[in-house]
């Protein structure tokens, strides 16, 4: 019997890193997203890897097309045992020059797009009494940072909506599990197709990891859904227990160094392409990776403990947030301090 594996935002970026992680035979994988050529493409390596895939062009946006995908599913390749929602799309801006359109659309896939997929893998599990989802989040999903408030916004809810979630299903004594996977910055395509309206071109906050690292990440966590959440890179565990320990330092320190973190040195080009309404892999294939591969780490000290015992995987995250913050006070010790002495 097969495996059957649904993975939104399949065709591009840390979604396509899944679906080759997870390929393999005696794995059938429900493909959705929107572009056709990035889907067509990750079908074809799922079938090199001795898999089984299924395209399902879908708007996660959409609730009733996310229910039909995941029916189709069932019919042609049997009952779903794991379910990961990846997709999103947002806007690089100040909050002050995002439209409502935009701030809504960029909710709708983030945010909704959870809701809806989530919706449709338990209208299917819960009768069965079995399954997985994983929900793919963000160091963001606790910190919010300059430029990117409605994709922070939307990572915040689904962190809510989850939670609200697992504590109905721990009350039923449900089957069906569900966890978080929180990544760090990721070589993906994303930075060349989000619509930015940045001066300059888009990049991931650094330390940059590629896609991959993410990959086994989420896959770890649906082989092990028990947990509640994994962080993925020492920089998200400083993220996000920074944003707990001293949220008002982090304010300041982002405040000076936020802006330009998430941006490189080239002028945006006018010809950029935005997925936010309409896809940009309709018609080439984008792949997992985007344009940073030479500043892209391929290997987390910290992912690898992800699946450790909880007091081993503690003892990482402790060191992991050492080494991140050292780092943060050394390698801006002028912003540091500013941060730190800022009154307003």
């Amino acid at each position: 019997m097969s495996r059957v594996v649904v993975v939104t935002g399949a065709s591009g970026g840390v979604g396509r890193a899944v679906v080759r992680e997870i390929a393999g035979p005696g794995v059938a994988i429900g493909l959705l997203a929107r572009g056709r050529a990035g889907l067509e493409a990750a079908a074809a390596e799922v079938e090199s890897a001795g898999g089984t895939a299924l395209v399902l062009p879908t708007d996660v946006a959409d609730a009733a097309q996310v229910d039909s995908a995941a029916a189709r599913v069932e019919d042609e390749l049997g009952p779903i045992d794991t379910w990961i929602n990846v997709a999103f799309s947002s806007v690089f801006a100040p909050f002050t020059q995002v439209t409502a359109e935009e701030f809504a659309r960029a909710t709708s896939v983030t945010y909704l797009g959870f809701v809806h997929g989530t919706k449709a893998a338990l209208d299917r599990m819960v009768p069965r009494d079995r399954g997985t989802i994983v929900q793919v989040g963000s160091a963001l999903a606790y910190r919010g940072i300059p430029l990117q408030s409605a994709y922070c916004g939307a990572k915040h809810a689904m962190v809510g909506f989850t939670e609200s979630l697992r504590t109905e299903l721990m009350h039923d004594g449900s089957n069906v599990h569900v966890t978080m996977v929180h990544l760090p910055g990721v070589n993906t395509p994303q930075f060349s197709w989000v619509l930015s309206k940045l001066p300059r071109h888009p990049q991931p906050v650094p330390p940059i990891y590629q896609p991959e690292v993410a990959a086994r990440a989420i896959v770890t966590a649906a082989n092990d859904p028990r947990r509640r959440e994994y962080y993925v890179g020492s920089s998200t565990v400083a993220t996000v227990m920074g944003g707990k320990l001293a949220g008002g330092l982090l304010d300041r320190y982002l405040a000076l160094t936020g802006f330009d973190s998430q941006q490189t040195g080239e002028r945006t080009s006018p010809d950029r392409p935005a997925n936010l309404f309409e896809p940009v892999d309709d018609d080439h294939d984008v792949g997992a990776h985007g344009e940073f591969d030479s500043q892209a780490q391929p290997t987390s000290w910290q992912a690898r403990f992800t699946s450790s015992p909880w007091l081993v995987a503690g003892v990482v995250n402790l060191a992991a947030l050492a080494v991140a913050g050292s780092k943060m006070v050394w390698g801006d010790r002028a912003a540091f301090a500013k941060a730190v002495t800022w009154r307003r």
